[in-house]
């Protein structure tokens, strides 16, 4: 496992607080871009963050500022992960709210309700005061309500209208403002208003307050839970390290171990920071980083990553890695910088929100002078009535949620699965993906020379063959050498004695062991011997690009051995999936024609471009796009760098080089190409996901903004009171954060 998972040049990150609906988030990019030195902005509503390239940070602040919201620059290296926090603490807030809103809310609800419905109640109410204390107690706990829990949204709704620049909060503060102040009117001075209007919306104007404090708290519970995939990988983190240092072994907090450090480890500890094992052995849980949950047997000279779990044995490793440099801080770093990020389709939804709440500000005057002017008497009741609920059910806030909510819990998900999600972007465009494109070497391949066959002339078997061979090559540096050695010393061979070894370069090798001659080298090389019974073989080994060596035993031909870069295991199945998925698969490779064709026929891979260079593979990317579409590219080595980058979606193999890494945009933890499938899977419910949230955010817009402004009244004699309408829209906001929390189920795909 590679530990090496750059840092990009990070620009300024903001935390912004008091944004309440898409407007908000268009609103702080306008006045971000407008900053001196700003080339690029971007602000999200989901994790109340912006991301800045350029502009001083002082500047910045003082732009946020002004467009009415409260900002602060996000330490580079701060634990950074607060998102579940932050959301705790608003949610706390915001239910000590709902309470204080509720507790006078209710019973001039229930007074005021149950007075309409049921006669004799109103006529009790009515013995014990008269209508005049009745409305003055009414009007103490409405403006209670209204200026006390209530009051944010007048000290941020109204500054913004003033300001030509209106928001949800505007859209609130007006409807509920606008039925508090009729209803004062009518209370205190109701001379100014015709006797047959003389009605109070109080309990409307409170209930209003209440039912929208309530979605907002559920709103944010539902973005606290939404931060748990960063939470978990926070938790992973040892808190402390044993360390030796001058001899002696102390333990310190994680923060103190430095780089060089030996840390000691023992059975069922978490391993504290990324390093290099210098003693000892044992086998580790990596599941955390690669998604796989065999333990992974590790000894001296191999790597070790911090959050991983030593499951069995004892061991010291040196620290190469520290604190905000560790794989797991860098991977925590590319889930923030994904869920912090846009998808293509979520400026579409800013542009129509930015518009939105002025043309409802429109529509809302329309609808109370259509009724003062048309309607029926009282018209100055139904006038206020119809324009409020036109307010209240318009507010855009579930509009803004729909995307940033399902990338947050998408991209959180797909870290659990082992798969980062490096820039938002891929998430949609690797949805809209026609061919998935792999690299051989490495990728499909294991990357390093195998035993792929050893086929035995009569008379001889496996194992004595294998082990005399092996004898034999054991001397040699030849990486063919080196594979037949690995497969003997896998099945357990024990290797004779070697004596008078000769290597002749371009030749083979000869060797004796323990008394028998075994020579090892190219057809070519040992023509005098008798071919004929491998004639079948040959033929089939020139079919498939494979070119084998022969061992002769004591003068005799003994068996023909190709050495080849062996196929992984998870290949074919992952190629199988691709193609049920409805995908093409091609492969870019180095090796010769038929090498390649023969690999791709055995796993059913559609295109193939053979012999290209490392320097061409840019050209295969761009001619598979041509034929094709939209093109994903998987690959893992220092040489798929540009390939990668040039893709459309660029998936580095997580155990591959820091270059590639670095070009991608989506990183597979670990190494295993059925992420691959893990990656489109969660790709496709993402988009899915939020496609529901916006048909219910828009489609609950303009199917009930006619119903408020009381298009139903003349012929059906139906009006949305602006009550329900704000339960109405409290329920959108929470129905969007909701749907978005289905994706934390989400499957992997299977191969």
């Amino acid at each position: 496992m590679n530990q090496h998972v750059h840092k990009h040049s990070d620009p300024t990150s903001l935390d912004i607080s008091g944004m309440t609906c898409a407007s908000c988030v268009s609103r702080v990019e306008k006045a971000l871009l407008k900053v001196p030195g700003v080339e690029a902005a971007s602000v999200n509503l989901a994790t109340e963050r912006a991301s800045v390239t350029g502009g001083d940070p002082a500047a910045l602040l003082k732009a946020v500022e002004k467009a009415g919201y409260k900002g602060s620059v996000r330490p580079k290296d701060a634990p950074a992960h607060d998102h579940g926090h932050h959301h705790d603490e608003d949610a706390a807030i915001l239910k000590r709210d709902v309470i204080i809103a509720a507790i006078p809310t209710i019973p001039l609800f229930l007074v005021e309700m149950i007075g309409h419905i049921h006669m004799p109640f109103h006529m009790w109410v009515m013995s014990i005061v008269s209508m005049d204390v009745l409305y003055v107690s009414y009007f103490l706990l409405a403006t209670f309500v209204l200026f006390v829990p209530g009051f944010r949204f007048f000290r941020i709704g109204f500054p913004a209208l003033f300001r030509g620049a209106p928001e949800m909060n505007s859209l609130v503060a007006l409807g509920a403002g606008a039925a508090w102040l009729y209803s004062s009117i009518v209370t205190f001075a109701p001379q100014l208003v015709p006797a047959e209007t003389r009605y109070v919306y109080f309990e409307a104007a409170a209930v209003i307050v209440t039912l929208i404090l309530v979605g907002r708290w559920l709103e944010a519970l539902g973005k606290g839970r939404t931060g748990q995939a960063i939470s978990q990988l926070m938790q992973q983190q040892a808190k402390t390290a044993r360390i030796e240092r001058d001899g002696q072994v102390s333990e310190v907090p994680i923060e103190e171990v430095r780089v060089g450090d030996i840390v000691l480890v023992r059975p069922g500890e978490k391993i504290a920071v990324d390093g290099q094992i210098v003693e000892g052995a044992s086998h580790i849980d990596e599941s955390m980083i690669s998604g796989e949950p065999l333990p992974v047997s590790k000894g001296v000279g191999a790597d070790v990553v911090g959050g991983t779990l030593n499951t069995s044995g004892s061991f010291r490793f040196r620290a190469t890695k520290v604190g905000s440099d560790t794989m797991l801080a860098q991977i925590i770093r590319m889930v923030e910088d994904a869920q912090a990020g846009k998808l293509p389709i979520q400026a579409v939804v800013d542009r129509i929100t930015s518009i939105f709440v002025p043309i409802v500000i429109g529509i809302a005057i329309l609808t109370a002078v259509a009724w003062f002017v048309l309607g029926p008497d009282p018209k100055l009741t139904y006038a206020l009535v119809n324009a409020v609920a036109v307010l209240i059910i318009a507010c855009p806030c579930a509009m803004g949620l729909a995307t940033p909510m399902s990338i947050m819990v998408g991209t959180g998900r797909a870290a659990q699965l082992g798969v980062l999600f490096r820039k938002s972007e891929a998430l949609q465009q690797l949805r809209d993906a026609k061919v998935v494109a792999f690299d051989k070497t490495g990728t499909l391949t294991e990357g390093k020379p195998a035993l792929a066959d050893l086929i035995l002339n009569d008379g001889f078997e496996h194992d004595e063959v294998l082990a005399l061979v092996a004898a034999a090559e054991s001397r040699s540096e030849h990486p063919i050498a080196h594979a037949i050695v690995g497969a003997a010393e896998k099945a357990g061979l024990a290797l004779g004695e070697v004596t008078d070894f000769t290597a002749n370069a371009g030749t083979g090798i000869t060797a004796r062991v323990d008394g028998r001659e075994v020579l090892v080298g190219a057809q070519r090389h040992m023509n005098h011997l008798d071919f004929s019974g491998f004639a079948e073989a040959i033929e089939r080994f020139a079919n498939e690009g494979k070119t084998p060596v022969f061992a002769a035993v004591d003068g005799r031909l003994a068996a023909a051995i190709v050495v080849a870069d062996t196929i992984k295991p998870t290949s074919k199945a992952v190629i199988d999936a691709l193609h049920v998925m409805g995908l093409k698969t091609a492969m870019i490779s180095g090796d010769n024609r038929r090498t390649a064709e023969a690999i791709a026929a055995r796993l059913g891979i559609d295109e193939v471009r053979a012999e290209v260079l490392p320097a061409d593979k840019v050209e295969a990317i761009k001619s598979l796009r041509q034929g094709n579409g939209v093109v994903a590219y998987v690959g893992d080595g220092i040489n798929d760098a540009p390939a990668l980058a040039e893709a459309d979606i660029g998936i580095a193999v997580g155990n591959g080089t820091d270059a590639a890494i670095e070009s991608a945009d989506v990183v597979l933890l670990g190494g295993d190409l059925r992420q691959v499938l893990n990656a489109l899977a969660i790709s496709r419910a993402t988009l899915r996901n939020i496609w529901e949230n916006l048909f219910w955010a828009f489609g609950y817009n303009v199917i009930l903004i006619p119903v408020a402004a009381g298009l139903l009244y003349p012929g059906f004699g139906i009006l949305l009171s602006p009550m329900i309408g704000a339960g109405a829209m409290a329920l959108s906001s929470v129905f969007v954060v909701a749907n978005a929390q289905r994706l934390r189920n989400v499957k992997g795909g299977t191969a």
